[in-house]
């Protein structure tokens, strides 16, 4: 059970990083999934309450200020969602980490299908509508990709990793 509990958040992280990245968009029984496996790993470690609360605060802390940006045009609404949702499972003291592993991850992303957009559509990149919808300048940046990313790279500092892993 605690392999389970341990890889759930990774695995999560991977689908919704592979559903932005060839849909662009991030599901919102995902983000449910994400926050209800959340509290059930919590349960199985058996969290403290105060840690559990603070938890939430946090997500919720999140989802204000992701859903601001939103509002403003300045991320997608699925991203506010995923950003809520990973630092429910980081808390407090790594959302700073992961909030600056996203802008950093993402401005890299951000580059590289900048520079892609500048390269000729092939053939073979026309055949993969993903790659197409990647190309296109009209389209934004699957900003879920760098999210994940940068939640993958805190998750193993997390208070739930610690307490599986140990």
């Amino acid at each position: 059970m605690s392999t389970v509990a341990l890889f759930f958040f990774p695995f999560a992280m991977a689908f919704a990083a592979s559903s932005d990245l060839l849909t662009m968009r991030i599901s919102n029984k995902l983000v449910l999934l994400l926050a209800a496996g959340f509290f059930l790993v919590a349960l199985v470690v058996d969290l403290p309450t105060q840690q559990l609360a603070m938890h939430v605060l946090c997500a919720l802390v999140v989802l204000v200020v992701a859903f601001s940006f939103f509002a403003l045009g300045w991320i997608g609404g699925g991203d506010a969602k995923l950003a809520a949702a990973t630092t429910l499972w980081l808390g407090f003291g790594l959302t700073l980490p992961y909030l600056v592993y996203t802008a950093l991850l993402g401005g890299a992303l951000t580059i590289a299908i900048l520079l892609l957009r500048r390269v000729p559509l092939t053939p073979l990149i026309a055949r993969f509508r993903w790659l197409e919808r990647l190309h296109d300048r009209k389209q934004g940046i699957p900003y879920g990709v760098a999210m994940a990313a940068a939640g993958l790279l805190t998750y193993s500092n997390s208070a739930i990793f610690q307490h599986l892993a140990a």
